[in-house]
């Protein structure tokens, strides 16, 4: 019979997924999963319960909670020379990853397309010695993901981050910056830089456009020196897709960047706090095998075929 670990953060979304835990067990056992669940106590804890999960060998590992929890299940699966499949059920206040790969927040739903056996090889990421799968980056705007309150995020979901980036947005200022990227070398002040692996990036869900996830590219984005006005009006252009063409943006894509700053500079890793740059950014081309529903297999697939005939744009 086959195994599956699901690792589950009981906090997240207002602990939603802890009260249908018993009925997604049995979903699973009646799929022909021989199935347990690990409920996450600290920060790390999924770290090491994805590791625990490879050493018994486990065919399957399902990631419960919100782009932090899932990000440590990658951190225990990324180095290991066996990787078990990986499943998502998206209970966080952003989801970003989860919304990237089409994944709804129902949980019935998520699980659904887990049991549907559809996977897919993903790239992810690596800065130092940590592993991202959507989003890593600094600049002091990229703070607010980890100093908003947890309680105040389970309360107000993505008002918490408006509410703080309202906050935040008098007091920002550049940091001088050196970014390396295939042969390219950007050394000016920069407001903040951002590696995707992903279209959707803090609930913008059009601020990396072209970014695909299985084609060993990064997504690089940098807002040059800005004052108040400018920055916002960059934002609301992001909402729509339509601030790649802003004279302070510089967007390229690259399978690796490296980036020093004058200043420190904290780390933003998939929304949580990943240390201080310098840092150096890889892609991972296809390392972990996700499952993913149809509809994100036909955005993939439609992307690819656009790259390959931009006529068809």
């Amino acid at each position: 019979m086959k195994k599956a670990r699901i690792i589950y953060n009981p906090t997240s979304g207002r602990e939603v997924f802890r009260r249908e835990l018993a009925t997604v067990l049995e979903r699973f056992e009646v799929a022909g999963y021989e199935t347990s669940a690990h409920a996450t106590t600290s920060e790390g804890d999924a770290v090491n319960a994805a590791k625990i999960a490879v050493e018994r060998q486990f065919d399957l590992v399902v990631a419960a909670g919100g782009d932090g929890t899932i990000n440590e299940v990658i951190n225990g699966l990324a180095e290991q020379e066996y990787r078990p499949k990986l499943g998502i059920i998206p209970t966080g206040t952003t989801n970003d990853f989860a919304r990237a790969l089409c994944i709804p927040r129902d949980i019935k739903k998520a699980v659904d397309i887990i049991l549907d056996g559809q996977s897919m090889l993903l790239d992810i990421g690596r800065v130092n010695d940590h592993y991202f799968m959507n989003i890593a980056g600094g600049g002091k705007l990229t703070e607010l993901t980890y100093e908003v309150p947890s309680k105040l995020k389970t309360m107000l979901g993505h008002m918490a981050y408006y509410m703080k980036g309202i906050e935040m947005l008098p007091s920002l200022k550049p940091t001088r910056a050196r970014i390396e990227y295939d042969g390219t070398v950007i050394d000016e002040d920069i407001m903040l830089f951002l590696v995707s692996n992903t279209n959707s990036v803090g609930g913008f869900e059009k601020l990396a456009p072209d970014a695909r996830a299985n084609d060993g590219y990064f997504d690089l984005i940098i807002i040059k020196n800005a004052n108040l006005a400018e920055f916002v009006r960059i934002a609301s252009l992001a909402l729509r897709g339509a601030h790649l063409e802003d004279k302070h943006i510089i967007y390229a894509q690259a399978k690796q960047v490296n980036v020093t700053t004058d200043e420190k500079m904290q780390l933003n890793i998939d929304g949580e706090f990943g240390g201080l740059l310098p840092g150096t950014f890889t892609n991972l081309q296809q390392h972990i095998e996700f499952f993913v529903p149809d509809k994100f297999v036909e955005k993939e697939r439609s992307a690819a075929e656009m790259e390959e005939d931009p006529l068809s744009r």
